[in-house]
């Protein structure tokens, strides 16, 4: 069971899942809000100079009826059919937003300049958000198992096709993205590049590290302070650090630029990310490793297994929840995290937002920010249901 729903029995004894009928209402609620006292599109000159604000008009209207009448549905008594009608109205809703975002984008732009943009509002953000939480709830409640994930499927697979089919060609935001196609792609890669090799080396860190925080005693302290120690160091102070340390340590040992080792780069941003991520990879590996019954490590020792036999047969296969659940945690906090080698030269999408608060852009910002988040969730979701098909949050 979800945060947000609630389980009750039919008579049949099947089990559903119905939304905590708060949660549609107010996630209808803020669609209708934002839609009604903010921007819902804004027409600028060019790409640096905030844009004028333009009403959401029709396209408003028919999204927030049908948001409100999914909210209605899912409030109402429990049946199958009404929370797939909720779905498929949240779904159009979100349809009716997208398109009435790229038509009235393509209307703001007709006999401007080239250089004018039509771009997507607060109002529309929010809106398209909250109809998202709301389809998701109604996913939820049509398919108790896997609805969320359902949901975020249906949900990128109908922005796709929208914006496949050309519909949202005239948004600031795909004109940016037409222009800088191949540098989006590149930096993709590279993040991806990053955020993984943070994560093998965080593990690679790890285990060690874990498997001395399982002993009483001094070493178990040191490993503690250790790895919350870096913590509390600011990441721009911390990769500062690294930048400074790794100059230093090329100038007394010239030979190691030969292996690739320099002071601005990967190096310092995968160093960095993955300092950050031996909290709680140390603590999930340790927990996991712990959590075995003393009466169960009492009887594979009883049977003649050996030290090295105990932890690859009874502790690691018995803690592998809490091991997969530190993996996930670490997974997510290194694609988040690696945004910040753009600081230190490592490109990646961390290279895009950077350069857009630079020059003032946001729709350079957000070109590097949304795949930031849609890969953090697509990795958090997979990893999800790899810790034993528990729905992701």
């Amino acid at each position: 069971m979800t945060l947000g729903t609630l389980t009750s029995s039919t008579r049949t004894g099947r089990t559903l899942t119905r939304p905590v009928a708060w949660l549609p209402a107010a996630a209808a609620g803020l669609a209708v809000a934002s839609l009604a006292g903010l921007p819902f599109l804004t027409l600028a000159p060019n790409r640096l100079v905030p844009g004028s604000p333009v009403g959401s008009g029709l396209a408003g209207a028919a999204a927030g009826a049908l948001a409100i009448g999914a909210a209605v549905l899912l409030a109402g008594p429990r049946g199958p059919w009404r929370a797939w009608a909720a779905l498929g109205a949240a779904l159009a809703a979100w349809c009716a937003l997208l398109l009435g975002a790229g038509q009235g984008a393509a209307g703001l732009l007709a006999g401007k300049p080239p250089a004018a943009r039509g771009a997507l509002g607060s109002g529309a953000w929010l809106a398209l958000l909250a109809l998202a939480g709301l389809a998701a709830e109604a996913a939820r409640a049509a398919l108790p198992r896997r609805g969320g994930l359902v949901g975020a499927l249906l949900l990128a697979g109908l922005l796709l096709m929208i914006a496949g089919a050309g519909l949202l060609d005239s948004l600031s935001l795909a004109v940016e993205y037409r222009a800088r196609a191949g540098a989006v792609a590149a930096a993709f890669v590279q993040h991806l590049g990053l955020a993984s090799a943070s994560l093998l080396l965080a593990l690679a860190a790890s285990i060690p590290l874990a498997l001395l925080r399982l002993r009483d005693g001094p070493a178990s302290r040191l490993v503690d302070g250790l790895v919350g120690g870096i913590q509390v160091v600011p990441a721009l102070a911390l990769f500062a650090a690294l930048v400074a340390g790794l100059s230093g340590l090329l100038s007394l040992v010239p030979a190691l630029r030969g292996l690739g080792l320099s002071a601005i780069g990967p190096v310092p941003a995968v160093i960095g990310t993955a300092a950050y991520l031996a909290l709680p990879l140390v603590s999930g590996i340790a927990a996991g490793l712990a959590a075995v019954d003393p009466d169960v490590l009492a009887a594979a020792r009883a049977i003649g297994l050996t030290p090295r036999e105990v932890l690859l047969r009874v502790r690691l296969p018995l803690g592998a929840p809490l091991l997969i659940g530190a993996l996930r945690v670490a997974a997510v906090q290194s694609v988040g995290l690696s945004t910040l080698g753009g600081l230190v030269g490592a490109g990646g999408l961390g290279a895009l937002v950077f350069e857009g608060m630079a020059q003032f852009a946001q729709d350079l910002i957000l070109l590097g920010a949304l795949p930031v988040i849609g890969l953090a969730l697509a990795v958090d979701a997979g990893l999800a249901l790899l810790a034993g098909g528990r729905e992701p949050a």
